[in-house]
């Protein structure tokens, strides 16, 4: 029989794939990724390639991506249904997002965008939201970063390479869902701070989880942030700082935000926060995110649970 040809009824598929027919038909209605053939009583019939579609969605649904996503990235030629995972001996997935992460970095340090999106695109077809902007991305930003500190790539391949990664994450972020049992947040980088892919990621990871963040990215005005908070009323407020001479204002930002909002938990991420003495920072330990995923969990966790006591 032809992978073309009708061959599975919608019980059968929903059994196989482990999706309840009403969301099958739900998908098929609003985002017309195939067409089931009709038999001549009307009952819809899948092939074999049908079946290969669905199951390449459910897998990157399962990773983290919405349906909508999902579908964009087939779509748009942005992902086949034919990428194949390397497995080892063991039937572990072979992890190559730190090649991946290397090839990127050299595209984008050498302005081939098309590159940047063919490798940036095999990322997201292979591994989940989370890992390709977190682990991948967070690293990627860190490198760059420390390129252009000490001299070594321009001023311009910084900005080619964050314009980048900012439309690329940007594109996830606005499509993902709210909770609105979460309290709402706010996003923004301390004074005077223009860098704001590290704050991006950490927004994303918020998003993933369903809290409403009003991102407001690099430093606003002073007084202005005094302007938002008594308008939008957030329970949370994350500063981000990545460069070093930044750390006094963003730590008296603190201070005085701290004094005028009582019910107002801050949190202090970036990696200026890494290269400035355990001396400064000892007053401000409890604000610290930490500098990975693990870390932004347990500082998340520890302080809804203290919200809920």
């Amino acid at each position: 029989m032809s992978n073309h040809e009708g061959k599975y009824n919608i019980k059968a598929v929903s059994k196989m794939l482990g999706i309840q027919a009403g969301t099958l038909r739900a998908w098929e209605r609003r985002y017309n990724m195939i067409a089931p053939i009709r038999n001549e009583s009307g009952h819809r019939l899948y092939t074999e390639e049908h079946i290969k579609i669905l199951k390449w969605l459910i897998t990157k649904v399962d990773k983290g991506f919405t349906i909508s996503q999902a579908v964009n990235l087939l779509e748009t030629n942005q992902a086949s249904i034919n990428d194949q995972v390397e497995l080892k001996t063991d039937g572990e997935q072979v992890d190559y997002s730190e090649d991946l992460m290397e090839e990127l970095l050299y595209a984008l340090l050498k302005f081939d965008e098309s590159k940047a999106h063919d490798l940036l695109n095999k990322a997201f077809s292979l591994y989940s939201v989370d890992k390709v902007v977190i682990e991948i991305l967070g690293t990627l930003l860190v490198k760059i970063g420390d390129k252009w500190e000490n001299g070594k790539i321009t001023s311009a391949h910084e900005h080619f390479a964050s314009s980048f990664l900012r439309s690329r994450i940007g594109m996830i972020l606005h499509t993902l869902p709210v909770d609105g049992l979460l309290p709402k947040v706010i996003g923004v980088c301390g004074p005077e701070e223009s860098h704001e892919l590290g704050l991006l990621i950490f927004t994303l990871f918020l998003r993933r989880k369903g809290f409403e963040v009003i991102y407001l990215g690099a430093s606003i005005a002073e007084g202005d942030i005094d302007i938002v908070l008594n308008e939008v009323k957030p329970e949370f407020l994350f500063l981000s700082c990545t460069l070093v001479r930044n750390v006094k204002k963003t730590l008296e930002l603190v201070d005085e935000l701290s004094l005028k909002f009582d019910n107002l938990q801050i949190g202090l991420g970036g990696k200026a926060f890494s290269k400035v003495t355990p001396q400064i920072l000892e007053p401000y330990a409890s604000f610290l995110l930490g500098e990975d995923k693990q870390h932004w969990e347990s500082w998340l966790r520890d302080r809804l649970g203290m919200k809920n006591q």
